[in-house]
């Protein structure tokens, strides 16, 4: 089937949708208001495909905090300030827990089972319950202090030979961050862990692609046309050979009660327990591990790079954050202990992940009717959270766009998801489960860099030139690496 004729057949199919929709529409439905559709795409001319959560901030300020939008096929709510946030996160969180299906989802992550996309059910609460008691709780966390130690080192290392020079900070970052979370989730038997977090992020990169059809459901099918389902098969195939072969070493190399479990271990023991009511399989364990991976180093090292990238931009507050981490180490090793006491370095973290934090929570869909702030929320409509626009809501925060750690000094702010105009690992019952394991890494590499190095800007460039464009995917990136100059300035053993 050439070109041409594709797009009649795609033209003329979606003529036809637009007619049966506009006959089948029922008038009585109250929806909140949005910008005015076009035929066909309705309102996905109006998305911004760099940044969308604050194209959609703009035009949440014109339409409302709740906000109607036509997305091809796809009726879409989205929800902008913190108020609305906690009525659909808190007050009816039950009518919105389930997500909507994706093919890259069912393909990647064994039919959707993994926590992020599986249904709402039995199978989910069930692995969200191990998740939290097994594979994420605070006790296990510490476990892998060591594991941050001597990626940390190797980090260090690298740094020590670079002193003096410019380096790719984005690239380091994601090393160390996916070093950790790997040998976290996976041990260090597998010989191509490397290579499987590489094909991790190729799949990763798929869910930011812009993809017309998920705005059409209905035309799915020209994903085999196109070849792109193919591709995406292929990719899995790679992914689930190595998941086997890892699976396969975890179960035959002898364990003593000495050992430290890696996640994958823990998931493995659960299984095998016979404890669960619900039966888990292989391919479950694989869509959970591979979700580790890829979520586990994505969002992390982004963060760390948007901290040091305002800190080099703002000399006083790295200074300050410098200064409190000196005073309170005593050694060459910082301590879980130290981390605990470093205030404004926490400070520093959370106010990063206000203004750089994943900027629209994944898609929510309910399964029927609702009414929200007096708006009909038809079944299977597609809810997406801006917390980006709740994190700077001027009802909410003083400078809102301004990075001030310091507003969060005597504040009760905290991740827990109890406060809606912050929500960097979302709130209510589909909340990340990994946000200790997250902040335990983010915090643990900060520390350290501010800690034995000294930071600047390459010659001829001023803080106020420190590029904070940005570009979106899941998470938000700056839009070019930071560029800036490690000084060694301690001696480790």
């Amino acid at each position: 089937m050439d070109a041409f004729t594709i797009i009649y057949v795609l033209t003329s199919f979606l003529i036809l949708f637009t007619c049966w929709s506009l006959i089948t529409s029922k008038n009585s439905k109250k929806l909140p208001p949005g910008p005015p559709k076009l035929p066909i795409i309705g309102n996905i001319h109006q998305l911004e495909k760099q940044t969308p959560h604050r194209r959609l901030r703009d035009l949440a300020r014109k339409y409302g905090p709740i906000m109607h939008l036509q997305l091809g096929q796809v009726s879409t709510v989205v929800i902008s300030t913190p108020q609305l946030a906690h009525e659909i996160l808190k007050i009816q969180d039950l009518s919105f827990l389930d997500r909507p299906t994706a093919t890259t989802s069912q393909i990647f992550y064994y039919n959707a089972t993994n926590i992020a996309f599986s249904s709402y059910g039995n199978y989910w609460r069930q692995i969200k319950k191990i998740a939290t008691l097994e594979l994420l709780s605070v006790k296990k966390v510490r476990s892998f202090f060591h594991i941050r130690e001597e990626e940390l080192n190797h980090a260090f290392k690298f740094l020590d030979s670079s002193s003096e020079t410019t380096i790719n900070f984005r690239d380091l970052t994601i090393k160390t961050v996916s070093n950790i979370v790997s040998r976290a989730a996976l041990g260090d038997v597998s010989k191509e862990r490397e290579y499987l977090v590489d094909c991790a992020y190729a799949q990763l990169r798929t869910f930011n692609a812009f993809h017309l059809f998920n705005y059409y459901p209905s035309l799915s099918f020209f994903n085999v046309i196109s070849g792109k389902k193919a591709k995406w098969m292929k990719m899995h195939m790679e992914v689930d050979v190595i998941l086997e072969d890892i699976l396969k070493e975890h179960r035959s190399r002898p364990r003593s009660i000495h050992d430290h479990e890696d996640l994958l271990d823990v998931l493995l023991r659960v299984k095998d327990s016979g404890d669960l009511d619900f039966p888990i399989t292989d391919d479950n364990i694989k869509s959970i591990v591979l979700e580790m991976l890829t979520a586990g180093t994505s969002s992390s090292s982004m963060t760390i790079e948007w901290a040091f990238s305002e800190m080099m931009r703002n000399p006083k507050i790295m200074k300050k954050a410098q200064s409190e981490v000196r005073s309170i180490v005593k050694g060459n090793t910082i301590t879980e202990a130290n981390i605990q006491s470093m205030h404004y370095m926490k400070l520093v973290v959370k106010e990063t992940m206000r203004l750089h934090g994943v900027p629209i929570l994944l898609p929510r869909l309910n399964p029927v009717d609702c009414v929200v702030n007096g708006y009909d929320i038809p079944a299977k409509t597609r809810v997406l959270i801006n917390s980006w626009a709740c994190a700077t809501d001027p009802g909410s925060w003083e400078n809102p766009d301004s990075f001030i750690p310091e507003r969060f000094e005597n504040s009760s702010i905290s991740y827990a998801g109890f406060d809606f105009e912050f929500l960097p690992f979302g709130a209510g019952r589909r909340m990340c489960p990994g946000m200790n394991f997250g902040l335990g890494t983010v915090e643990y590499v900060i520390a350290n860099l501010l800690y034995h190095y000294d930071w600047k800007l390459p010659n001829g460039v001023k803080p106020q030139d420190v590029d904070m464009r940005e570009i979106t995917g899941i998470s938000t990136l700056p839009i070019n690496p930071l560029q800036i100059v490690p000084i060694s300035i301690s001696e480790r053993n």
